[in-house]
């Protein structure tokens, strides 16, 4: 018989849209190619760019916040695993879960710390430098308060796993560094890759959902891009994303080269037709599939020291990396102009998605980690006192918290 999974997503997966959509894929490969029944669940409504799960063999089920008939549909499918996607979801199931299948293994994904990217935002709106007073934030409570109670979360970046186990001193047993897992890029692909000369524009993308990437291209708009169009009258920058609004279409002026796309088909054909990707992010936390989305594309990049947090580790950038707006500017007129300088940093971002986020090498270690889990689960458990307690107080609070709401639902 087959192991089964649960996923609890926060939405349905959209690879199309966002870097965490595609993260999610990834995940879903990984289990299937372990040979685990998977079954992904959501109390989010679908949106029409949402990925057909069933195409690929993975059962959808609807379920609903602050509902009793959650606990008879995860008893009843009784999981091996049951992986919550980010901290809200084990907030909101976790205790549901450990009460149902007490030997399930609860995994949290955490996408990225939402503790660490709100605390950066506030940190801008108040025009300070970021520390720990932003980082010990209400949410932060709340998510290292998910990951004590879970057996294993699964951490995107080296930065955030530096700053759990320093500013947090959550245990390292508790945590799994894992990034984006990718297929190497081979040298029959770098081939049949458009050449520099082949090339126009710049580009940039981003879901619009997410505050980040729209600070980004307001950032584009008022300092950055004047600059470029100054000194290359004839280059356009295209943007694309999930989820344009209208503040975000208001600020196209094609006369400008400023020209808003919006959703992306096929990232790859769109990074392919770039000579340059802007990825001008001023807060934000985690991985940003727009680097990674480029870098396999043979599209050198310009970021910030936050786009390029746990991107690029000991080796050479494929672009550069800016935080002052002119001097960004200067280095994306410089890559789009010199061609030998455009080649270099294109083979390093070949050698980035190679060496640092090999599918085979973190999907191994996946495997080997949710072994020893699975193994040592009661001493695990035992060993983590601080999550027992965090898991009773759960158990107290949350679980009559959501059985009030779920009576006066039923009275309503």
């Amino acid at each position: 018989m087959k192991k089964k999974l649960l996923i609890i997503g926060f939405v349905w997966p959209e690879p199309k849209s966002s870097a965490a959509g595609s993260r999610m894929m990834q995940l879903i490969n990984f289990f299937q190619s372990q040979d685990y029944q998977v079954t992904f669940s959501s109390p989010c409504a679908k949106s029409e760019n949402a990925f057909n799960l069933s195409a690929i063999g993975v059962k959808q089920v609807a379920i609903e916040l602050n509902d009793s008939s959650f606990d008879g549909f995860v008893n009843e499918l009784n999981p091996a695993i049951v992986l919550f996607d980010r901290f809200m979801m084990e907030e909101q199931f976790g205790w549901r879960v450990a009460e149902q299948c007490p030997k399930a293994i609860r995994i949290i994904d955490t996408e990225d710390l939402h503790c660490l990217r709100k605390g950066r935002h506030q940190a801008f709106k108040d025009g300070k430098s970021f520390d720990k007073t932003y980082l010990f934030n209400d949410i932060a409570k709340r998510e290292i308060a998910s990951i004590y109670r879970s057996d294993l979360s699964l951490i995107i970046s080296e930065a955030e796993m530096a700053i759990l186990k320093s500013d947090f001193k959550v245990p390292a047993e508790l945590l799994m560094y894992l990034p984006f897992q990718l297929d190497s890029i081979t040298e029959e692909t770098i081939s049949a890759l458009p050449k520099f000369g082949e090339r126009n524009h710049f580009v940039t993308i981003g879901n619009f959902l997410h505050e980040p990437n729209y600070n980004a291209v307001l950032y584009l708009k008022e300092a950055i891009w004047p600059v470029i169009r100054k000194q290359l009258p004839k280059a356009e920058l295209h943007i694309y994303g999930a989820y344009a609004s209208q503040k975000v279409n208001q600020l196209q002026n094609v006369k400008e080269g400023f020209i808003i796309k919006g959703f992306a088909e096929d990232v790859n054909e769109v990074m392919q037709q770039a000579k340059v990707c802007l990825a001008s992010l001023r807060f934000g936390a985690g991985l940003k599939g727009k680097l990674v989305d480029a870098m396999q594309n043979g599209t050198p990049c310009v970021t910030t020291s936050i786009g390029a947090e746990g991107m690029f580790g000991n080796l050479s950038v494929n672009g550069f990396i800016e935080d002052a707006p002119e001097v960004f500017a200067n280095k994306a007129i410089e890559l789009y102009q010199d061609e030998s300088l455009w080649k270099e940093k294109q083979l390093n971002g070949f050698q980035i998605i190679n060496n640092r986020f090999n599918k085979v090498e973190f999907q191994h270690k996946l495997a080997l980690i949710i072994d020893e889990t699975t193994q040592n689960l009661h001493n695990k458990r035992l060993n983590n006192f601080t999550g027992q307690m965090l898991q009773h107080h759960a158990m107290q609070s949350t679980k009559f918290m959501s059985k009030w709401i779920e009576e006066k639902n039923m009275k309503t």
